[in-house]
């Protein structure tokens, strides 16, 4: 194994000393956007807060999506239940309102029976914007122990044979025992954050394992990836590339490539791997350079009718996110360029500003084309990962306080 039992206990210790609300040298580069990008994503900013101090108040579930610009709920979460809690942090972070602390540690408070819920690969998800970073803001150890026990959870998920993290189905579920998709990437920081906290490697492991399965069988020759792979669940052999979300199994869904490329970073963060780095780099010029020139990316890269297609601006939100890690990683401007533009291009034609009756900040997202479920409406993960990629770049040493910008 790359990633030795005395590199995660030297990582936990180096945290331990330096306390939750460490700085990488890289979270605190003095920023070289242009003052009128600044301007355009202060305003997005400040739209986002005021859009959220007006619909929070009537908010008592998690919300999954719009319908007629209205959210509609979920009572448990759902997979996407940390990132209403975790908006509401970000807006914390950006605007000083104590009333966004009280909603966001109420809305995380109602994720707790997920803790043990070992049917689900989206723990991280869940628990990662809300629960840890609720611990790294505020100190109270009741959020770092729930995060913990969700990695419980989530490492229970873990395949060995195979070397993966299946993505759905109860763990006594065989129809989808050998499914493993790009988005579980993403799912590995909250098992990296428990190595770390715990000085036990078994967490990090298994994420490490996970990843190099990815990185064996997700992207080919030209950078583009696959929503799915499928695997014999009993030998762990490799069946082949599938999809739920993109256009077919030779398509490239761009929601996925986003999480593949944020996700294959952080992971290169939090190990020093530079193969993880290398594909994230893959991931990221495939999908720079299919972009169309409006910066706003069509649901699936490879789908017929693009690049005259339905938008995904969820799918633009995660991308710079992962650019602007990215950019930090490798020392290389144009990812933060790129970046940039995609927040601008977010910030100027994706706003939901000319509407009064809507309740999310980011509109012209699809949640799932193939399936017609939610074509063109709002999301919540769009919502917070546009706040987050905006507040990385005007306020980095505040994400990194609530996420952890930080590389091994």
């Amino acid at each position: 194994m790359t990633v030795s039992r005395r590199t995660v206990l030297a990582t936990a210790a180096g945290a331990a000393a330096m306390g939750a609300t460490s700085t990488p040298a890289a979270a605190v580069t003095a920023d070289r956007a242009p003052v009128p990008t600044l301007r355009k994503l202060r305003a997005a900013a400040d739209y986002a807060v005021d859009k959220l101090q007006a619909v929070a108040p009537t908010v008592t579930a998690f919300p999954v999506g719009t319908k007629f610009e209205k959210w509609t709920y979920s009572q448990n979460g759902d997979w996407v239940g940390g990132f209403w809690p975790g908006t509401l942090w970000m807006a914390w972070l950006h605007s000083g309102d104590d009333a966004f602390r009280t909603w966001a540690l109420a809305s995380a408070e109602k994720l707790a029976p997920r803790q043990n819920d070992t049917g689900t690969h989206d723990l991280g998800f869940l628990f990662y914007p809300s629960w840890v970073t609720a611990w790294r803001l505020t100190g109270d150890d009741k959020w770092r122990t729930g995060a913990l026990r969700a990695a419980d959870s989530l490492i229970r998920r873990y395949n060995p044979r195979g070397h993966f993290i299946r993505a759905w189905g109860a763990l006594n579920d065989t129809a989808n025992a050998g499914r493993v998709i790009i988005d579980t990437m993403m799912n590995l920081d909250l098992l990296a954050f428990a190595s770390t906290q715990t000085g036990d490697a078994k967490y990090l492991d298994i994420a490490v394992e996970h990843a190099r399965t990815a990185q064996r069988v997700f992207p080919r020759p030209d950078g583009s990836t696959p929503h799915v792979y499928d695997f014999d669940p009993a030998s762990g052999a490799p069946i082949g590339p599938n999809t739920v979300q993109g256009y077919s199994p030779t398509s490239c869904w761009s929601r996925g490539q986003a999480w593949g490329l944020y996700g294959f970073t952080t992971m290169y963060r939090r190990t020093g791997i530079a193969e993880f780095l290398a594909t994230a780099r893959t991931l990221a010029d495939y999908a720079l350079g299919v972009l169309t020139p409006d910066h706003v990316p069509v649901w699936d890269y490879r789908a017929p009718q693009q690049p005259h297609d339905i938008k995904d601006a969820s799918a633009g939100a995660i991308m710079a996110c992962g650019l602007l890690d990215l950019a930090a990683a490798t020392g290389r401007q144009s990812y933060r360029d790129a970046a940039l533009r995609l927040l601008t291009a977010l910030a100027e034609t994706c706003l939901t500003r000319n509407s009064a009756r809507a309740d999310a900040v980011v509109a012209r997202c699809t949640r799932n084309r193939p399936s017609e479920d939610g074509v063109e409406i709002s999301l919540p993960y769009a919502d917070y990962y546009l706040l987050e990629g905006i507040l990385r770049v005007l306020r980095p040493q505040d994400v990194d306080r609530a996420i952890d910008l930080s590389t091994v």
